[in-house]
């Protein structure tokens, strides 16, 4: 968060998908340059610049409550072992008017605060700069190295170079006699990440704190050494201003910027962020959840499901989900072979819901998987349920027949169902992924009678079932089409 950056660009302008409802987190989501979300005895966390920061039961729905001392800017947070590590910059960023900024660490054992063994030790310097380097000490990023143990931290705004540093993961302090490493210019806020091979610098470029005229949006490069250099998809050095885009403005959130990334399982990781403006919550600075996707090797930000009228389309084989129907003609005949070629042309009305559904039975019916053929038993509406909760970035959805109330609901014996009303029982509640290659991952809230957690997956070519996912497998991933 560089706010002399921003000034100078306020100065500068002086002189010169698919339809449904998208929403941030919901709650009181409002933070600024959020740290990596951590999640710790159940609840999720993330810190902000100020002090303090966003506490989660679910992940979806965010309030303020987290508590962290020291003040300053920019956090980041990372779990070792069975302790937290949080990192802050004290002044810097041009606060108070200058670039004299200290990058200070501390451990607690809990992020909860109303626990007994909520402590954090006293801040340690790891960092600093004295306001005439080519370098701003403000906006600490964390990596654990999973190849070797070893911890690192980067650190800069625009005023001057983004800097790596080796800590000691044992003790937070900075490895004695690290010498600190240029790794890129022209962007703040950096986080390390490392993914098959590679490590990503990804870090926030362009002006912030200027509410919906802010301009940033958050670019990265990868090298195979975590020293760099770090290169974007055009071969162009981040130390050359380099790095190719994950996210930029969206629909009515302006300005991401601050990257974090969560790994839940194989195949499903979140990302997070801030917007600097909402503009459907008076243009405030938000936390941003969102699914991170891996395309040809580099993270893209993807997309939360939007409410909406689908088919839902299995990648196996690419058919359909669909209530066992029977199914029902369309009046005419067959045309063509050159015959009736001088008839006049007019179109043909597409099946509607009430030329069918009299011939469905009135209580529960099951699902199959056949030939999309846009008929109404084929067409599924997503609906989000807010009073249902959520999950780490996302509502829980129904998943109804359009135009009807007939709702897809698990059973105690593992299969699935659709039942003649919703009526919000959790067996009818859908957590809906995209995963980390675009597709997307389809699970009950709850199966009956079971803790296991299970996903919709299509068993042979038209069956489906519920069944433990497996990212390397087709059948456990789905797509949705707006025809």
């Amino acid at each position: 968060m560089n706010f002399h950056h921003t000034l100078k660009a306020g100065i500068a302008i002086l002189f010169i998908f698919i339809a449904g409802a998208v929403t941030a987190q919901i709650g009181k989501p409002f933070i600024h340059d959020p740290s990596t979300i951590m999640e710790c005895e159940g609840k999720y966390y993330t810190f902000g610049t100020g002090g303090g920061g966003l506490i989660s039961d679910d992940g979806w729905s965010w309030n303020s409550g987290a508590v962290r001392p020291g003040g300053g800017a920019a956090p980041d947070a990372i779990k070792i072992g069975e302790r937290y590590l949080v990192v802050y910059g004290a002044t810097g960023g041009g606060l108070g008017g200058g670039h004299n900024g200290r990058i200070l660490t501390m451990w607690n054992k809990t992020l909860d605060p109303t626990s007994p063994d909520f402590k954090f030790s006293e801040p340690v310097l790891v960092a600093q700069s004295d306001g005439v380097e080519d370098n701003d000490a403000i906006d600490p990023g964390l990596l654990l190295d999973p190849n070797d143990g070893r911890l690192w931290c980067s650190y800069g705004t625009y005023f001057g170079f983004i800097r790596l540093i080796e800590l000691d993961p044992a003790t937070g302090k900075r490895v004695e006699g690290n010498e600190a490493i240029d790794i890129a210019i022209d962007c703040e806020a950096t986080d390390l990440e490392y993914h098959d091979g590679w490590y990503y610098l990804l870090g926030t470029h362009g002006t912030c704190c200027d509410g919906a005229n802010s301009t940033y949006n958050i670019v990265v490069g990868r090298s195979r050494k975590v020293t760099g250099p770090y290169l974007d998809n055009m071969g162009r050095d981040m130390l050359k201003g380099g790095g190719k885009m994950v996210l930029a403005a969206r629909d009515r959130f302006i300005g991401p910027g601050h990257f974090g990334r969560v790994v839940l399982e194989e195949g499903v990781e979140k990302m997070s962020c801030h917007y600097e403006a909402d503009l459907d919550q008076s243009g405030r600075s938000v936390l941003g959840i969102l699914p991170l996707l891996w395309k040809n090797g580099w993270p893209v930000a993807g997309d939360n499901l939007r409410e909406g009228t689908y088919e839902i389309e299995s990648e196996r084989r690419g058919y359909a989900l669909e209530l066992a129907v029977d199914f029902v003609r369309m009046p005419g005949r067959m045309r063509g072979f050159n015959r009736d070629n001088d008839e006049p042309v007019k179109p043909i009305a597409s099946q509607q819901l009430d030329d069918v559904i009299q011939t469905w039975p009135a209580g529960n019916i099951g699902v199959r998987i056949g030939d999309y053929m846009v008929r109404p038993h084929q067409r599924w509406t997503i609906t989000a349920v807010p009073e249902a909760g959520g999950y780490l970035g996302g509502p829980y959805y129904k998943i109804t027949i359009a135009g009807t109330n007939r709702a897809l609901a698990a059973t105690a014996a593992a299969e699935v169902i659709t039942v003649p009303t919703f009526t919000g029982a959790p067996e009818q509640l859908w957590r809906i992924d995209q995963l980390t290659d675009g597709t997307y991952r389809i699970m009950p809230k709850t199966v009956p009678d079971s803790n296991e957690k299970l996903a919709l997956v299509s068993s042979g070519d038209s069956t489906p079932t519920l069944a433990k996912f497996d990212m390397s497998s087709d059948n456990s991933k789905w797509n949705f089409r707006d025809h």
